[in-house]
């Protein structure tokens, strides 16, 4: 089946962003894009009305211009619109059920918005059952990314991790870019001497997560000759680890358990201090 990329569309310069981005994405792919745009007070389609009577004109306005916008870019990309008579979260949600990949706008992180992305993306990147990238306008503003970025991915060491390196391999892959694998492990406690830190407590526990990231990545090192994985132990804490490691990136991919404690947050703290604080685009893979 012909791979799908929907991304949301509610006229902001956000979701444009998203939209060219996410063009980019389905062209990779040899796929479609599906713009989608909820518009709750969808009416049944008038027979032989005018325009300015018509209730969804504005709507379809939105979504034919995005798609004539995208289509001079992208002339041989199959790219349909559709509306849907739902609330922004419900329709993503559903269509993020039907897509390989959903695409959202998401604020420009200035030290007062970095905690505002908004109640819809995060609702959708913490339910979603995909995988959902969210998109910030200056990934489009500054131009296609430079000869010598790169896709990094931010990996723990325990528990199922396949869904997220299958996409990240397949993003570096489709690139032609290196993939930059990030392990952060905060340093143990015995690892802190009144004088500072035991060098000797910091090589042994380098030496280990670097052997064991070794055994997760030998089978996808195989499946993908052409991706040149480069590995990284970073010794803080995971979440400073992956926004550091992030900062060249042309896309990071993190990852986001898909059951978790009921009291707990849907995202964890790596995925959270990506979407808020990494500057190129995000992708949360949904994953055990």
């Amino acid at each position: 089946m012909e791979p799908v990329v929907t991304v949301g569309l509610n006229g902001s310069p956000e979701s444009m962003a998203a939209a060219h981005w996410a063009a980019d994405e389905a062209a990779r792919r040899k796929g479609t894009l599906h713009l989608l745009h909820a518009w709750p007070m969808l009416a049944p389609e008038p027979i032989r009305a005018a325009s300015e009577i018509d209730q969804n004109y504005w709507a379809k306005r939105l979504v034919r211009q995005a798609q004539t916008e995208i289509q001079e870019g992208h002339p041989d990309l199959r790219v349909v619109g559709n509306l849907a008579a739902d609330d922004a979260q419900d329709a993503l949600l559903k269509a993020a059920s039907e897509s390989d990949l959903t695409v959202l706008g998401s604020r420009g992180l200035t030290s007062a918005e970095s905690y505002f992305l908004g109640s819809v993306s995060m609702a959708v990147v913490a339910r979603a059952t995909r995988p959902v990238a969210l998109v910030r306008p200056i990934a489009r503003e500054e131009g296609s990314p430079s000869a010598g970025g790169s896709v990094v991915v931010a990996l723990k060491l325990h528990g199922p991790c396949d869904d997220l390196l299958s996409f990240a391999f397949k993003a570096a892959a489709a690139r032609g870019v290196p993939l930059r694998v990030v392990h952060g492990r905060s340093l143990p406690l015995h690892a802190h001497a009144p004088g500072g830190v035991d060098h000797d407590v910091i090589e042994e526990v380098t030496q280990v997560a670097q052997k064991r990231l070794a055994e997760v990545l030998r089978p996808w090192r195989e499946t993908f000759p052409g991706v040149e994985p480069v590995d990284a132990v970073r010794l803080e804490s995971p979440a400073e680890a992956v926004v550091r490691a992030a900062e060249r990136a042309d896309v990071l991919v993190v990852g986001r358990r898909k059951q978790r404690p009921a009291l707990a947050p849907r995202l964890g703290p790596v995925a959270h201090a990506a979407l808020h604080h990494v500057r190129c685009p995000v992708v949360v893979v949904p994953h055990g």
